[in-house]
Parts: C-alpha cells; structure tokens; sequence
C-alpha cells in the first residue's frame, strides 16, 4: 500500500457498548447509509496512515476483522477509551513515527482533516486537536446546578478527533495511569504542548440516533445539484503467461497470474474508468485510453483511474462516490478489501469507494476460471450546470 504518509498509525478505540445510543450492538457497528459507522471511519481516514489497529469490544473482534479485512489489525479493547488506546499503542510498528487517535462515533471525519494534523505534526509540534469555536454561551455549573461561572467563549473550543501526537509523546502519556476522555487532556496532565487547529463540521459524533440524521446530510449529495450515473464493466482472461502479474484494483496480488490486455488488465480500475466515462457523457474506456493510443499500452490501473480523474473534473464534475464488484473466482478479496477501497479512493482524491465480490456459481469466463471481471457505478455532480 502507498500512502500519504508512511510512518503514521491510526488507532481507532471502538470498544464501546452503545448503550447511551440506545443499541443492542457496539455503536460502531451501528449502520450509516449502507455501511457501519467503524467502516466509514476506516475509509475515510485509512488512506493518511500506514496502520490500522481497531480496538474493538470483547466477543465482538471476528466480526470487526470480517468486516475490516486482513489490512487493519483488531485488538480486544478495555474497560474505558483510554485503556482501549494504550492496548492499541502496543501493536504499533517500530518505524511509526507519528500516531493518530480517532473516535469511531466520528465516522465523518474526512482524511483532509487528518492529514491536516499529521502536517502539523511534521512541522514541529507534538500534540495536534481539532476543533471548532464554542457558538453557545457556557455555564459552569456545581453539583446542585447552580451557576458558578460564565466562561468567556471567545477562549472555549470544543474539540475533535482524529487527535495526532508524536509517537513517544502518547506512550509517555498513556504511562501516567491517569484517565482521559481524550488523548490531549493526557498530554496536558504531563504539561505537554498541545497545538489545536481548525477542525470540521462532519467531524461530528454519533451519541444519539437523532446524530444519524445530521450525519446522513453529509453523504446525500445536494439535490439542487445536476446528478449524474453511469455504469461500467470489464473483463479479461487470465494470461498463458505464468509471468504475467496480476494487478487488481490498484493493487498488486503476489502468486497470482495476471490478465491480458492493453494495459495492466486490471478490470477493477478499467470498470471504474467506464462507469465515470459514462456519467460524464465523456467516451469510454476504448476512446480514451484504447489500443489506437500506443502510450497507453501496459499502463496501470492507477495511472488510468489518475487520467479518468482530471477528465471527468476537468468537464466540470465532481466524483461523489464509486462502487466496484469483482466477478470471479480468485484471488479472494475480502482479506484486501479495505486496503483496495483505501487505494482506490485515494487515487481519486478521497472519494468515497466501495469494493465487493462475488462468483458466478461456475457459469461463464468469470465462473469457469478463465477470466476474471468488474462491474462499476459511479455518481457525479455539476452544480453549475
């Protein structure tokens, strides 16, 4: 995997009970638009890190790695948030240099806002939290509801994760045995300096169903928008060549025989390509980047997914989400599933992705083993049109 950057983690503490939500599962395995709120969690801040390690709540972790895939790790989570992170601190790599903590009931917090922080960490500082101004005025209260004081909230933030620290810094904050609710409190405890910066709107978190509904907001595109579809598919057959590698959805999969084509063949990325093709009224796959233009022979699922990019904004729409199915036998996705989201969405600029796959029970290319390929749908919009 390529990422931003390659020597931040993401840990995630998602050991929660969802009680206060109202749930009979863990929160973050409550459903947001089609997907879990830890799934979107990953998604969306997967691709700034070089790990992930999900702390999740006892009894509960196969079902996080089944959802999750092979490319996150999954913890068993403590009693509270701040024992769930200082498990998670122990399976981070030795080459992590810097660490973010993210809450999974923030599913939304975008990978701009992450690597936001992780750029005010390279710059020098060793403690980075969002945050935005407190709008509201603000009584301090004592235990008998009585107001003890208005704090002026000119000096008030209310504060957000993913909060980023360098790495010795949060061990040796987490080695104070102190409780938190967040990580920053615990770095101001050893007088640690904690830099905030402008945090977001759909950094918000989930504590109440009514939560889902501001959430959702979000992800709906705005209907006074010009809304567009398309649907692509793609197929090949796997090469004679036993050298040849295969490259599916951006990825390279070890001890598998890969596909003819033009280029790389892989049918994920060529799929996606179409759908976006087709939603833009922009050609296809063939006019764009077929045989009759020679620079194109051999390229990468990523360098075309990268061109498809700057055509499609370039006719003045914006890519809202794509989804890929891959139709075949092997290899086996589920394992890589997030990691090929993760890489997909990246090469379209952060772009919501979704990967699945399925079999065609032995009929057809796909189902005899002859072949492998893709159906794709995208969604864009142009606002001005």
């Amino acid at each position: 995997m390529r990422f931003l950057l390659p020597k931040v983690a993401l840990l995630i503490p998602a050991a929660g009970s969802g009680e206060r939500f109202g749930a009979s599962i863990p929160k973050a395995l409550v459903q947001l638009n089609g997907r879990t709120l830890i799934e979107h969690t990953v998604l969306n801040l997967g691709p700034v890190a070089s790990q992930i390690i999900v702390a999740a709540p006892a009894g509960f972790e196969d079902k996080f790695r089944e959802i999750l895939g092979g490319a996150v790790t999954v913890v068993t989570g403590g009693s509270t948030r701040t024992k769930s992170v200082k498990i998670a601190l122990e399976s981070i790599a030795e080459d992590i240099e810097f660490i973010l903590v993210h809450d999974a009931a923030r599913p939304l917090a975008s990978g701009e806002l992450g690597r936001s922080v992780i750029e005010a960490l390279a710059s020098g500082e060793v403690a980075v939290i969002p945050a935005l101004s407190v709008s509201d005025t603000i009584k301090e209260v004592d235990a008998a509801n009585y107001v003890v004081s208005t704090p002026n909230r000119e000096r008030l933030r209310a504060v957000q994760t993913p909060q980023g620290f360098a790495r010795e810094t949060l061990i040796k904050a987490h080695m104070q045995n102190i409780e938190a609710t967040d990580d920053g409190a615990l770095v101001e405890a050893m007088r640690g300096k904690v830099k905030l910066i402008e945090g977001e709107n759909r950094a918000l978190k989930i504590t109440n169903p009514e939560d889902l509904a501001t959430a959702l907001k979000y992800l709906i595109p705005n209907q006074s928008s010009d809304i567009r579809a398309g649907v692509g598919v793609d197929a090949h057959a796997f090469s004679t060549d036993p050298e040849r590698a295969l490259w599916l959805a951006g990825l390279l999969w070890e001890n598998e025989i890969g596909v003819d084509g033009h280029s790389d063949g892989d049918v994920a990325a060529h799929a996606i390509c179409d759908a976006l093709f087709a939603a833009a009224g922009i050609g296809d796959l063939g006019s764009n980047f077929g045989t009759s233009k020679p620079e194109y022979a051999g390229a990468s699922g990523e360098r075309l997914l990268s061109e498809t990019l700057k055509l499609v904004t370039g006719a003045g729409f914006t890519i809202q989400n794509v989804a890929v199915q891959i139709v075949g036998n092997r290899p086996k996705i589920g394992s890589r599933r997030v990691e090929a989201v993760t890489k997909i969405s990246q090469i379209l600029g952060g772009v919501p992705v979704s990967v699945s796959a399925t079999t065609t029970d032995g009929l057809g290319l796909t189902g005899e083993g002859k072949g492998i390929g893709a159906i794709a749908t995208a969604l864009i919009t142009s606002s001005g049109r």
